[in-house]
């Protein structure tokens, strides 16, 4: 049982940790400025996307946030996550922490809720 709680405990902090990180990333967005105008440039996005954007991903992450809603938020954030990694490669930037940030969104999930072993479970092989 301690295994089964570790688990779980991990999976919370996990799942804080990444929510926090997009809430973290709204407000940077919501803050704006020079650094703001200048990626935005970079990745070919207009300055009237920074909102919308700010508030995508503040729902997503509370969805995600909240436990009897985390598989649609981490549904949720996967997809938005996808377009990062779709953006990032288009202009040629590295994508390798959007990967991780993603494979992250659903570990924190998996880790804390048993019923997506029944999903996504990991193969044994059965001894013969």
């Amino acid at each position: 049982m301690a295994q089964a709680t570790g688990k779980v405990w991990a999976g919370r902090v996990i799942s804080a940790l990444v929510g926090l990180l997009f809430l973290f990333s709204a407000a940077m967005k919501v803050k704006g400025g020079p650094e703001m105008d200048q990626g935005m440039a970079h990745l070919g996005l207009p300055m009237s996307m920074v909102k919308p954007l700010a508030v995508l991903e503040t729902v997503c992450a509370v969805i995600y946030l909240i436990p009897q809603t985390t598989v649609l938020g981490a549904v949720l954030l996967a997809g938005y996550v996808g377009g990062t990694i779709c953006t990032a490669w288009r202009v040629g930037d590295p994508f390798i922490i959007q990967i991780v940030l993603g494979l992250l969104v659903w570990l924190g999930v998996w880790l804390r809720e048993p019923r997506l072993l029944d999903l996504l479970p990991l193969r044994r092989t059965e001894a013969r």
